[in-house]
């Protein structure tokens, strides 16, 4: 999910200015700690492999379980890179939902490999598992590709059923890659989005839960033997002195100058995160009786990246609000399958879940600075379109 025009969406109501997303209010009360950190990196000039990057990587691998972390340009990179060190190829199939973000379908095909949709659950909006089991057999079937992979999506933040998708990827010999690029801060079962899955890639576009300056990402691994071929793909394929090409990779290396930001959000992340949930518990409250918000699993917490829920007269509704001085957006008005970059690999069978929830999906506004007062407002606003 992009979404650089959503960071600056704003209204004014008589609760104040509405952000989409708040990064002003977040640098506003860290900002002192973000110079020190900037200055830092100035002082000691390792623009590129400063020490940052490893002091973040081992705070993320710390902080979600991982064995380790790999710091990355960007979330795409993230997906781009663990396919790579995989072997997925030219032939290969790897399951995706259709209800995702582009980059998804990209990192696929960027690999050689052939993106094979598959139908979301229409309450979690995440991938539907019994669809992935007909998916792989369709593919099995018609015996042009081979299954080699299989990327979840944690949509708006809330894990995906790695139980059950970790099941057939263990039975059907598929690669497992999370896709985590909102997913950060949320569990399953008492595990971090992170340590969900073998490999699991995240963004901290600056939209994000936890975002930096600019474009960044990370791969978290449970495996550690993975880690030094993950840096070396990120760094052309180079050997650790950077002498010798020995396999192929590409400049996928995240500046220390992001890094630097990063460690400040990361420290402030458990408080914006308790934030972001009490904002979610009164919309689900207050919207459950008149919308349907994003269904969680049973032993799942979202991150709460984003906030959505699907509502009757979507497109009224997104339009009275923002008379209101309420912004929001829809993530996402055209499922994968019907853009025109991936329309050739739309599958015979429909994917009528996806369809759906793509008519009359809406995002509200989500991020800790939020007051209890705004967020009963939006609600309020909501509840009057829909009269």
């Amino acid at each position: 999910m992009n979404g650089v025009a959503n960071l600056s969406l704003a209204g004014n109501t008589a609760v104040g200015e509405i952000a989409f997303i708040d990064l002003r209010a977040q640098q506003r009360a860290i900002r002192t700690r973000i110079e020190a950190r900037l200055k830092a990196v100035l002082d000691h000039g390792r623009y590129i492999a400063g020490p940052e990057i490893e002091e973040l990587e081992a705070l993320l691998a710390e902080k979600t379980g991982a064995a380790a972390a790999v710091a990355c340009a960007s979330g795409t990179a993230a997906l781009i890179i663990p396919l790579l060190a995989a072997g997925v190829d030219t032939g290969d199939a790897v399951f995706i939902p259709a209800f995702s973000y582009n980059a998804t379908a990209n990192a696929v095909l960027l690999t050689g490999a052939t993106p094979v949709f598959v139908d979301i659950d229409p309450a979690t909006f995440n991938m539907d598992a019994r669809d992935l089991e007909a998916r792989i057999s369709d593919v099995k079937r018609e015996g042009k590709l081979r299954p080699a992979a299989v990327i979840p999506v944690d949509l708006f933040g809330s894990p995906a059923d790695y139980r059950a998708i970790g099941r057939i990827a263990a039975r059907e010999g598929l690669f497992l890659l999370a896709d985590g690029a909102q997913g950060f801060g949320g569990r399953l079962d008492g595990k971090w989005v992170g340590d969900l899955a073998p490999a699991t890639a995240t963004s901290f576009f600056p939209g994000k839960a936890l975002g930096a300056y600019g474009d960044a990402g990370a791969i978290l691994s449970q495996d550690l033997s993975v880690v030094e071929r993950w840096m070396s793909i990120r760094w052309h394929g180079t050997d650790s002195a950077r002498k010798n090409s020995v396999c192929v990779g590409f400049n996928g290396r995240m500046d220390t100058f992001q890094a630097a930001v990063l460690l400040e959000k990361l420290a402030i992340f458990d408080e914006e995160r308790e934030a972001r949930q009490a904002v979610a518990a009164i919309y689900d409250r207050r919207l459950s009786a008149i919308g349907r918000p994003q269904q969680h699993l049973a032993g799942a917490q979202s991150g709460h990246g984003y906030y959505s829920l699907r509502l009757f007269r979507r497109d009224e509704v997104a339009k009275e609000l923002k008379a209101r001085g309420v912004p929001t957006a829809i993530y996402y008005s055209t499922p994968l399958h019907k853009m025109p970059a991936f329309e050739r690999y739309a599958p015979a069978r429909p994917l009528p879940a996806t369809e759906e929830v793509a008519n009359d999906i809406l995002s509200l506004p989500m991020h800790p600075y939020l007051t209890p007062d705004q967020v009963h407002y939006i609600c309020d606003c909501v509840e009057a379109a829909l009269r």
